[in-house]
């Protein structure tokens, strides 16, 4: 894969070509196709209509950024633009089964699930194909966005989703809740909100590098007897927080369950 065309650019496609471009990859490898007009960084082609990128055909890989239960009713528009070329997609849900369905001409199809850290080369990148000729390559590719982990079944694609890609948003979720949590007690609205994300912000890069499991450093964090082991023990008591979260992922994971149903 050489020059990418990217359809549909919305928050999640922007915030992979701002990491592409940041990491070194030349812009005129990218192209982007949007039905609504929409500014893209300089360097990158713009499309608004299919028979433009069609009468370009400068790409080899096609990526999918438009919503899951679209694919029906916009397949048959990039028959063209897909075929003997690659199809990367970020439609959560879909499967490859169904992406071979949709896009039967194309020579492989990906399942790619980043998040928005993308944008900061810091985003786990779920994968999955099915017809790929050169993993190492991709692999090489997607690192630069962070880390890319390949899943040899679909069986759990959907779960990792949910930690990986959906995560960021119960993360952003509970630093506001400690944020809220600390203002309900008294401190300032704006001073809860800087200590929170100070806090979050050194935890995760502590926990990044530490040579432990997060589990141990909270225990090194919490003397017993202390302060931090009283606020540990509400958290633990009867596995609360493991039990709000088993329900959050799992619920997440069966909206990609969900989506690809209603996409067939």
């Amino acid at each position: 894969m050489t020059r990418m065309l990217i359809i549909g650019y919305g928050n999640m496609s922007g915030a992979m070509l701002a990491g592409w471009l940041a990491s070194g990859v030349e812009a005129e490898r990218f192209a982007v196709l949007n039905r609504s007009p929409k500014a893209a960084p300089d360097g990158v082609k713009v499309f608004d209509t299919v028979a433009e990128a069609e009468a370009d055909g400068s790409h080899d890989a096609v990526m999918l950024g438009f919503k899951p239960y679209q694919i029906g009713e916009l397949a048959p528009d990039f028959q063209t633009l897909a075929q003997g070329r690659e199809v990367h997609s970020l439609l959560a849900g879909i499967t490859l089964d169904q992406l071979r369905g949709a896009f039967p001409a194309a020579c492989a199809h990906l399942r790619v699930m980043p998040n928005l850290a993308s944008r900061i080369k810091k985003s786990p990148i779920i994968l999955a194909a099915s017809g790929l000729k050169d993993r190492a390559a991709t692999t090489r590719f997607y690192d630069r966005l962070g880390n890319a982990v390949w899943l040899e079944t679909e069986e759990h694609y959907d779960l990792a989703t949910a930690l990986a890609g959906s995560g960021p948003g119960f993360v952003y979720r509970f630093i506001d809740a400690l944020a809220e949590a600390a203002s309900a007690l008294g401190l300032e609205d704006e001073q809860a909100r800087a200590l929170a994300l100070a806090m979050v912000d050194g935890a995760g890069s502590l926990a990044v590098d530490a040579d432990v499991t997060p589990a141990e450093l909270a225990d090194r964090v919490a003397s017993p007897g202390g302060m931090t082991r009283e606020g540990l023990n509400v958290l633990d008591a009867d596995k609360a927080l493991v039990r709000l979260l088993t329900d959050t992922l799992r619920s997440t994971a069966d909206k990609g369950a969900e989506l690809s149903k209603g996409a067939s």
